[in-house]
């Protein structure tokens, strides 16, 4: 069976529509995958890549400049990822600039952004390794908020139950909470407290004003505090004073000894001061004494005017008199 011309013109027509369609795809996939320009290939390297694939977008400061070429497992912490950037890019990354991988959005698909650095690097060439920063990925995120909400409800558990215990009246806080008379006492302290505090500052106070009422040149306690000869001699006499004491106490209690040997004793004095027959006799003895001496100057006094004797207590009185004019 024979096509007919508009059969053929129809078929024709499909084959270039799909023609163009199929070149303009190519087109638009190559351009997005750098396949139709110049570009160059550097490296980074990451502890995690975080679902990093091939042909994921790379970004620089929010603009598209390459795609992700390779990734390769150096070692067991270290992964190497390869990017195409575009050559025209070139002047514009830095090498100190810094790779991270994030994502394209909430949901979207994973990608590596290149951060501008701070300082004035030259720019990167063909085959550089740039510096990488790995963020906290998001599984490790939900574990973190995972542990912290498990804290959380752990802590909101045990302050429900010291809540509890305090409004049953358990425990010291629980007993000043609901005890009235201990509350009672509390202000009661509290305002001792203030009146102290208040009577520490009126004497702190007092205390200045006589500090500074003190002429610490001409006062006795200027002298002390400022002269340091003085101040030695004040600490030898209270060490004199000091060792005074001590030898005065010694002293007393050896007369304490001493008068309670003498209660105690039987020596001459307990004897004298204990035995009234002998305290009789002395007194007889001593008024014999007064009386023999009277006598006896009644004697002397009649020498004196005796004529035997007269002569001789007349030459003492002049001698006496002689003496007493040489002394003058």
């Amino acid at each position: 069976m024979k096509k007919t011309k508009k059969e053929t013109f129809n078929l024709g027509l499909f084959v270039v529509i799909g023609l163009v369609i199929f070149i303009t795809a190519i087109y638009f996939i190559g351009e997005h995958k750098n396949m139709f320009d110049k570009t160059f290939t550097v490296s980074a390297n990451f502890n995690n890549v975080n679902g990093l694939m091939q042909g994921n977008n790379v970004r620089y400061s929010g603009i598209n400049v390459g795609t992700v070429k390779n990734i390769n497992m150096i070692n067991d912490s270290t992964i190497n990822v390869e990017l195409i950037i575009n050559e025209k890019m070139v002047q514009h990354i830095k090498k100190d600039a810094i790779a991270t991988i994030g994502s394209d959005g909430l949901v979207g698909n994973m990608l590596v952004n290149i951060i501008p650095g701070e300082g004035s690097a030259a720019p990167i060439s063909q085959g550089d390794v740039i510096s990488t920063y790995t963020k906290i990925g998001t599984g490790e995120m939900l574990n973190t908020l995972n542990t912290t909400n498990e804290n959380a409800a752990l802590l909101t558990s045990k302050l429900l139950s010291i809540v509890d215990d305090i409004t049953k009246g358990r425990g010291t806080l629980g007993m000043l909470i609901n005890d009235s008379v201990a509350a009672n006492d509390i202000k009661k302290t509290l305002n001792n407290l203030k009146l102290t505090s208040r009577e520490a500052n009126r004497t702190m106070l007092h205390l200045n004003s006589l500090i500074s009422k003190i002429d610490l040149e001409e006062s006795v306690a200027g002298v002390l505090l400022n002269d340091t000869t003085e101040a030695n001699k004040v600490r030898s006499i209270i060490t004199n004073l000091e060792t005074s004491s001590v030898e005065i106490q010694t002293v007393i209690t050896n007369l304490n000894e001493t008068i309670t040997n003498v209660k105690d004793g039987e020596g001459a004095i307990n004897y004298l001061s204990n035995d009234p027959d002998l305290v009789k006799q002395l007194d007889e003895t001593i008024k014999n004494i007064n009386e023999g001496t009277e006598k006896f100057n009644e004697n002397m006094e009649a020498l004196k005017h005796n004529f035997l004797t007269r002569g001789y207590f007349r030459k003492l009185e002049k001698e006496e008199r002689k003496a007493e004019k040489e002394k003058k």
